[in-house]
Parts: structure tokens; C-alpha cells; sequence
């Protein structure tokens, strides 16, 4: 059995959301901390996360508090190697591929999401970015699908490396939290989930993305909706 696991995380973070999917996912036992983004403790980035970022994980050493993180346990960061993680740890979760090609075929999907998609779904939410950047991404990811299933066909880490985005995407589009405008932002989610439109394949994949209980389990729409509001808010009033 893998040693014990603490995650610190933070519900409005899609990166924190990742590792969330994988430990929900491989059903593996965990304990939780919530970290205040705009108020960090003092000890978190000296004890487990030099970088002050979530998500990260505590792994093995002694039953602590998670707010009292012992140094015999292993600390490590970052959202991608943290789902790789959980899935070698529970390699019957499915997570990690065990098929070598299709292990490369989800890195690779992964590298379009975080390249071709995220990017340009940032910019245009927070920087009045193109929004024919975000359609040609959608399209490239749309293009890696198989025509029925997941990234890969089985769900794996690809899908848990894109849920988080399109989930915060949803919201943030239906309440119009960003540069957008509201009449904008609606048409472009109706777009997106269009079945029998130019992006069908795409909008089946959200579905079968949001189905997941692994990610019905790990996000609190109206926690994030909330938190974006203010934050988001606050952020784009200062420009």
C-alpha cells in the first residue's frame, strides 16, 4: 500500500483541481488542507512548497497535522507530476496508461492543452485576447479526439489535465467573469456545446468530462463562481 498522502490545495486553483481528480479517481486515502491563496501560512512555503504554489503533496513520514507537515515526509509540487504520481502509486486507477503508446499519446495531448489551449483561454478572459485563438485551439484539441471516449479512449491524466480549465471556463463564461461581454460570452459556451455544430465532437467530450464523478466530487461550482467574482473582479478593475 502507497504511504500516506496530504494535499494542499485550493478549491479555485484548476491546477490544485488536477491533483484533486487523481486522488478522487484512484480513490486513494488522503488528507486535505485548503490553502488561502491571498493569505498563504507563514509555514507552507519554508515546510512544504519553496515555490508558495499549490497543489503540492506531503507524501509518507509520520500521522501529522497537515499544518504541521513533518520534514521525514516527502514534499512535491507541481500539478502534472502530482497526477502522474497519484496514477504510478495506484496504477490500477487507469491514470498513467499502462500501454507505452498510449501513455506518449496522452503526454502529447497534454502538451496541446497546456500550449494550444490554456494559453489563449487566459488571454482572452483576463487580456481581451483573440477570440479566434481560442476556437483554433479547441480545434487542435478537437482534432486529437477519438471519435467516441477520451483522449486516449480510456480516461486517463490527458482528461484530468483539461477538466479543471473547461469547468472554470463553463462558469466563467455563463456569469460572464472576465473581459468578455456577457451576450459574448454566452454564445461562445453555446458554441462550444453545440452537438451538432462545427465543435460536436468537443462538446461530447465536455459532457463525458463532467460525468466523471471524480470531478463531480472535487468541484464546488458555487464555492469557484463565487471566488471568481471577487478575485477575477477585483483584478480586472485595477486595469
Amino acid at each position: 500500500m502507497p504511504e500516506s498522502i496530504t494535499l494542499y490545495s485550493a478549491k479555485i486553483c484548476p491546477y490544485a483541481h488536477r491533483a484533486e481528480i487523481a486522488l478522487a479517481e484512484a480513490k486513494a486515502p488522503h488528507k486535505r488542507f485548503e490553502i488561502d491563496l491571498s493569505n498563504k501560512p507563514e509555514w507552507y512555503a519554508p515546510k512544504v512548497n519553496p515555490a508558495s504554489k499549490v497543489p503540492a503533496i506531503a507524501y509518507g513520514g509520520p500521522d501529522v497535522a497537515p499544518d504541521a507537515p513533518s520534514p521525514e515526509s516527502t514534499k512535491i509540487a507541481e500539478s502534472l507530476v502530482l497526477v502522474e504520481l497519484v496514477g504510478d502509486l495506484y496504477p490500477a486507477s487507469g491514470i498513467v496508461p499502462a500501454d507505452p503508446i498510449a501513455r506518449a499519446q496522452a503526454r502529447f495531448f497534454i502538451e496541446g492543452v497546456s500550449t494550444k489551449f490554456v494559453p489563449h483561454w487566459y488571454a482572452y478572459q483576463m487580456r481581451n485576447g483573440a477570440l479566434d485563438d481560442v476556437w483554433k485551439g479547441v480545434e487542435y484539441v478537437q482534432s486529437l479526439l477519438p471519435p467516441t471516449g477520451f483522449a486516449t479512449g480510456e480516461y486517463s491524466m490527458a482528461d484530468i489535465a483539461i477538466t479543471p480549465f473547461l469547468a472554470r471556463a463553463r462558469l466563467s463564461l455563463l456569469n460572464s467573469i472576465g473581459t468578455f461581454q456577457p451576450d459574448e460570452a454566452k454564445t461562445v459556451w453555446a458554441t462550444l456545446t453545440d452537438k451538432n455544430g462545427k465543435y460536436a465532437r468537443f462538446a461530447q467530450y465536455i459532457d463525458d468530462l463532467f460525468a466523471r464523478e471524480s470531478f463531480k466530487a472535487t468541484f464546488d461550482e458555487a464555492f469557484v463562481t463565487e471566488a471568481f467574482q471577487k478575485r477575477i473582479g477585483a483584478m480586472l478593475a485595477k486595469k
